[in-house]
């Protein structure tokens, strides 16, 4: 089964003060790092919806890049969901600026939606979701036709009784970078 990925890091990153995505992470940037994690946890399609500030800087990731220079969510999702290539059986929603999230929680996520139990399977840390989250190919076009306010929260709050949660022992797949304390707290 073709599993892809959307990285959503259209965002102004306003609260961080700077372009969060670029911020150094280890050996490399909160984005880079992001895209690591995808790819050793075995996902070969990624899709890094952006704005025009991050996209130029994306250059030695095997990624497709696309443009969201509006910056909002859900927008973002449905273009990384309508740049998919036509193999892919479902996708992966990433968030750019969740650095920790680990491999094996990436694979136990992939792995859920192979088992063949669920179109929609979400991590879980202590009874909340995370983030990547994936969404099977045939459900696609709900999101596609959500409009703000609408959010994806709303596509999950409908399929509540069909998400498979795949439990993680971390909460890394709760924790984003929003502020130059969080950056802080969470920097390797």
């Amino acid at each position: 089964m073709t599993i892809s990925a959307v990285i959503l890091a259209a965002g102004k990153s306003s609260r961080m003060g700077q372009q969060k995505m670029l911020m150094p992470w280890g050996n490399t940037t909160v984005l880079g790092r992001v895209i690591q994690t995808l790819q050793a946890a075995g996902v070969e399609d990624i899709v890094l919806v952006t704005n025009s500030v991050i996209a130029p800087q994306v250059t030695s990731c095997e990624v497709q890049v696309t443009l969201n220079n509006e910056g909002e969510m859900l927008e973002s999702v449905q273009i990384g969901l309508r740049a998919q290539k036509p193999s892919a059986e479902a996708t992966l929603i990433c968030l750019g600026d969740q650095p920790q999230v680990e491999e094996r929680d990436v694979r136990r996520v992939c792995e859920g939606f192979r088992q063949g139990q669920a179109r929609v399977v979400v991590p879980s840390y202590r009874m909340r979701r995370g983030h990547p989250w994936l969404v099977a190919r045939d459900v696609w076009d709900e999101i596609l036709q959500l409009r703000a306010p609408q959010s994806t929260r709303d596509f999950l709050n409908a399929h509540q009784d069909e998400i498979l949660y795949v439990e993680c022992d971390s909460p890394s797949i709760l924790q984003d970078l929003d502020t130059p304390a969080d950056y802080l707290k969470h920097k390797p």
